[in-house]
């Protein structure tokens, strides 16, 4: 008599359960991941702006004129103005909040799947303060920067 070794449908059923358990739990975390490195990316884009308006103040002795709002604030002329720099879908753009011929105040305001981030806004200004906006509940500074 020859006997056929399978898997019964039991079996499979609770193969199929443990998995869809298991993604379930890896899926959130996976999600978490990805935005936290997202914000990564829009801090160096913050800080690589803020060297642009340190650049442009060596030039021309102002923070002045690096903005395309009246010449002083909105997206930066000096910069890129959204992150990731480059490609199609942007997460992150970045703003030149307040200017004036001696600070600035600078933004990364999230966008598009990252405007659920807990961290809400990014800040930046002149004198190297790290700060957020509209964050969640329970999160400080620390956090997000």
């Amino acid at each position: 008599m020859n006997k056929q070794f399978a898997f019964t449908l039991i079996e499979l059923m609770i193969t199929v359960v443990i998995v869809s358990i298991l993604a379930g739990i890896a899926y959130p975390s996976y999600q978490e991941i990805v935005m936290k490195a997202r914000r990564v990316d829009a801090k160096g884009a913050l800080i690589g702006l803020e060297n642009a308006m340190e650049r442009h103040f060596t030039e021309s002795n102002t923070y002045l004129g690096a903005g395309t709002v009246g010449g002083n604030t909105g997206a930066p002329t000096v910069f890129f103005a959204s992150s990731p720099m480059q490609g199609s879908v942007v997460y992150y753009q970045l703003t030149i909040s307040e200017a004036s011929s001696t600070s600035y105040s600078l933004a990364a305001t999230p966008t598009g799947l990252q405007a659920n981030d807990k961290c809400g806004i990014l800040t930046l200004t002149s004198v190297g303060v790290k700060d957020i906006v509209d964050e969640a509940n329970g999160v400080t500074v620390g956090n997000c920067w």
